[in-house]
């Protein structure tokens, strides 16, 4: 979730200097578009692919396990980091290339070095499972004493609820697991922001030059629905049978600063998609400050125009701390690596796992549609309004394989048969056009042609499971223990989910 902060109590006084130090770090970045002081200004960066995947903990009975900083000293790994909830711990791939010719070198890289955590952390009597949310958190697992101790994730949660000033609330109403029973609904009130650290995803950065970077992040939106639908894992929350892909409403409601009256004024949440197709990154970090007041004022002494003005690249601080925390499922990045500017667009919609292959493919889908998108001769933001974007993402997000999406010169169509008939193909080529080999190519998406025949994501294999287990006589309880410790030893097997038996 972010840099660690230190301070543990703020002023009005500080908020007005935060704002005035953010501000007028949007006014370097303007400035420094303008001057073309990034580093990637005027020719494509180098593809790189960065990852972000977060874990969860589950001890030998398939419980969640309130032990990273166990885990993480017997890891021993500075890859491995804290996360929101003890449950939790997230590895950090550094930037490198996709692919080399037709080696699959990254995927290779990542299986060994979650092979040797789960190693480690079994010494201690726990597990890694990498899942979109955890099927066996249960509403009590949500209690503030289960937060980390980075005290980031505390000042985080007293913000929020400063902020609100009451509970939060959990509302959200399911996908029946039958043709013809009722929807199953989760309603409850949290006084933590942990429902939040129930939400374990995948995070991929791309690299991109300054005056590229509207295209990428508008063609990042515009998949983001098919992403979701594709990739669902996340149907279990506190033994119900929510969404395909329950994280995004929980994302949405569990950091969710505004009380019922503000919601009413039209506030804008800050997990967020936004409102509108952009032409630079100036315009989301001008809605930043336009928009959202600071959870964490936290300011530095450095001026980032004097810094130009003497000839320097600015950190930003202050503007990445609040850029941090305004949650946007497509989040634009500023970052400086050796006193150099660079911007990346943060895809944070998809679920962790189920399988290394699994986050591969989902990645390599990602990285080749968007570049397809951005390669087209007329954009698809141009022919989509913002809205449709929108909307695909719940739709995708509750029904999963299941939803009607729309598509320029499509239609309403199924996700499934929209990657068949379009997505696949344009991924191919994006990939291509990014130098990747097609040994890989094929490798990946061939794993998303096979979800789509199959119609068997981790989501639906984790519902039948379910369904099964329960037709046998089991609790919900019982079989979401034991469906777990299945999905466990398959995901070590580590074949693609559309192959998994139920």
């Amino acid at each position: 979730m972010g840099e660690d902060v230190r301070r543990q109590q703020f002023t009005g006084a500080d908020r007005v200097r935060f704002r005035s130090q953010v501000s007028r770090g949007n006014d370097a970045i303007a400035r420094m578009l303008a001057d073309g002081l990034f580093t990637d200004h005027g020719r494509p960066p180098e593809p790189l692919l960065g990852m972000e995947v977060e874990l969860n903990l589950i001890d030998g009975a398939a419980n969640p396990s309130m032990a990273n900083a166990e885990v993480l000293d017997a890891i021993a790994d500075p890859d491995y980091q804290t996360e929101l909830g003890q449950f939790n711990i997230e590895i950090n791939v550094a930037p490198q290339p996709f692919v080399g010719g037709d080696t699959v070198s990254l995927e290779q890289a990542l299986r060994t070095s979650l092979n040797r955590a789960e190693e480690r952390a079994a010494t201690t009597g726990n597990h890694l499972v990498m899942v979109g949310m955890l099927p066996t958190l249960r509403t009590e697992h949500f209690a503030q004493h289960w937060i980390s101790a980075n005290p980031r994730y505390a000042l985080i949660d007293e913000q929020i609820f400063a902020a609100r000033g009451e509970d939060l609330e959990l509302d959200i109403t399911g996908v029946p697991l039958h043709d013809g029973e009722p929807a199953e609904r989760l309603h409850t009130t949290s006084d933590s922001i942990l429902p939040e650290a129930a939400c374990t995803s995948l995070q991929l950065h791309l690299r991109v030059a300054p005056e590229d970077f509207a295209a990428h992040w508008n063609a990042a939106q515009a998949v983001a629905g098919v992403q979701v639908a594709l990739a669902g894992n996340s149907p279990f929350l506190a033994e119900k049978a929510l969404w395909h892909e329950t994280r995004i409403p929980v994302f949405e409601q569990a950091t969710d600063t505004r009380p019922l009256e503000l919601k009413n004024q039209g506030v804008r949440p800050r997990v967020w998609f936004g409102e509108r197709w952009i032409t630079t990154i100036f315009d989301l970090f001008e809605e930043n400050i336009r928009y959202f007041p600071a959870l964490l004022p936290v300011s530095t002494d450095v001026d980032p125009l004097a810094e130009l003005d003497a000839g320097r690249i600015p950190q930003l601080d202050e503007l990445r701390l609040h850029n941090g925390t305004v949650y946007r499922w497509n989040r634009p990045v500023y970052d400086v690596v050796d006193g150099r500017a660079h911007l990346r667009v943060e895809n944070r919609v998809l679920p962790a796992g189920p399988t290394v292959v699994e986050v591969m493919a989902n990645a390599a889908f990602y990285y080749g549609v968007v570049r397809g998108l951005v390669e087209t001769d007329r954009p698809l933001w141009s022919q989509m309004s913002f809205d449709a974007a929108r909307e695909n993402l719940a739709v995708g997000a509750r029904y999963g394989m299941d939803g009607n999406l729309y598509w320029p010169d499509v239609g309403w169509v199924r996700p499934d048969e929209l990657a068949l008939r379009r997505l696949l193909p344009l991924a191919d080529a994006g990939l291509r056009s990014f130098g990747v080999g097609e040994k890989a190519r094929s490798r990946y998406l061939q794993i998303l042609e096979g979800r789509c025949v199959t119609r068997q994501t981790g989501s639906v294999w984790q519902r039948r499971a379910v369904v099964a287990r329960e037709a046998a006589g089991e609790s919900r309880r019982r079989a979401l223990h034991g469906m777990l410790s299945d999905y466990v030893t398959l995901m070590h097997q580590g074949e693609p989910v559309h192959t998994w038996p139920v």
